[in-house]
């Protein structure tokens, strides 16, 4: 039986792979074994970055709401705060509350008193 060359199919699913993998260093842009191993290890990171960085920003509106709670004494700590509008069933989510932070502390500063009636 004659040998059948791998034509043009591998050579193309293997391009593809380079592509993905053009700005990778060294061995990493070149191998087509490595390539793939790099490809699924980049896209396990992407994947796994994507809710790391959901995590660290909920983190930054926590720093910064109570940053400012701190500093204009309105509360002694964040946690009061966010207690306090779960009581009054006043619904304003942490990327919300801190963006009124650090834009309108006067409008925080009216959310606090508000909270501050409620018994």
């Amino acid at each position: 039986m004659t040998r059948i060359k791998r034509g043009y199919i591998a050579r193309r699913r293997r391009t593809k792979i380079r592509l993905f993998a053009s700005s990778f260093q060294g061995a990493h842009s070149r191998l087509s074994r490595t390539i793939a191993q790099q490809k699924i290890r980049a896209l396990v990171s992407a994947h796994q970055d994507r809710s790391r960085k959901k995590r660290e920003f909920r983190r930054l509106w926590i720093t910064r709401i109570n940053a400012v709670i701190r500093a204009y004494k309105l509360y002694n700590s964040y946690s009061r705060l966010i207690h306090k509008l779960y009581q009054g069933q006043l619904l304003l989510n942490r990327k919300i509350l801190a963006q009124i932070a650090i834009l309108n502390k006067n409008c925080l500063y009216m959310i606090c008193n508000e909270t501050l009636k409620l018994k």
